[in-house]
């Protein structure tokens, strides 16, 4: 099994930025894949940013392009999400979510991660 634990979550004006982190532990060799997803009041879960552990390869949605960056520490088994030019829209909990998958081509997919952390609130003030 993996754990999954998030930090850096918080209450920011927007404009502002975030840090969020994600601490991975358990069987941490079976991870390929990580990802961000954020899940906001009266919406579907979205994807937000994946990267692939063993080249660093990112991916992310149009909706956070160029304003998020999606980086990982193979040492500290850490992943995280650094988010600038905070919009209200922003505001969501944001989940991290591991897969064991070798860079899947649906890692915009909730389906393709097995685990997932237990969520941090982002929320972002007009």
């Amino acid at each position: 099994q993996v754990q999954l634990v998030e930090s850096g979550g918080g209450l920011v004006q927007a404009g502002g930025s975030l840090r969020l982190s994600c601490a991975a532990s358990g069987r941490t060799f079976t991870i390929y894949t990580m990802g961000w997803f954020r899940l906001a009041p009266g919406k579907e879960r979205e994807f937000v940013a994946a990267i692939f552990w063993s080249d660093g390869t990112a991916h992310y949605s149009d909706s956070v392009k160029g304003r998020f960056t999606i980086s990982r520490d193979n040492a500290k088994n850490t992943v995280y999400l650094q988010m600038n030019s905070l919009k209200p829209e922003d505001t969501a909990v944001y989940y991290c979510a591991a897969s064991p998958r070798i860079r899947p081509t649906t890692y915009y997919y909730g389906s393709t991660y097995a685990y997932w952390g237990q969520g941090t609130q982002v929320t972002v003030s007009s």
